[in-house]
């Protein structure tokens, strides 16, 4: 193995990593770090990155993100109540620093319009399109 995959793949593990911390951290971004390291994985091993876009916990997010079908609505109303959640927890926690507050609710209102205007995917939509699709006999 040269030492471009091997930097590659270690790269990819990290991002994989910083994204599954980033499920439970408010302030920690997921879906970046999840891309980073499938195209880390794309570009090394096709072993780790079949693995990532087979994996159980985030293998249909990030082919659904990367194909532009987008997230479904349950991953959007979940992400967005974790979030505020933890952003609101965050700000009852340090509560005496406003800058801090409005800097708090700014990331959480960007995040928020962000993950709105991101398309919805509908799997049974996708699987009405495919049986209304003719058959070629």
């Amino acid at each position: 193995m040269d030492v471009r995959k091997a930097v590659l793949i270690f790269l990819g593990t990290v991002c994989v990593a910083l994204g599954v911390l980033g499920m439970f951290l408010p302030l920690m971004p997921t879906t970046v770090f999840l891309l980073l390291a499938a195209y880390c994985y794309s570009k090394s091993s096709e072993k780790f990155h079949t693995w990532l876009l087979t994996n159980r916990l985030c293998g249909k997010y990030i082919s659904n993100y990367k194909s532009g079908r987008g997230i479904s609505m349950r991953q959007k109303i979940s992400t967005t109540v974790v979030l505020w959640a933890s952003i609101g927890f965050s700000i009852w926690m340090i509560g005496t620093r406003f800058w801090v507050t409005l800097l708090l609710l700014a990331v959480a209102i960007g995040v928020t319009t962000h993950v709105f205007w991101l398309k919805t995917y509908r799997p049974e939509t996708e699987a009405e399109t495919i049986q209304d699709t003719p058959k070629l006999a």
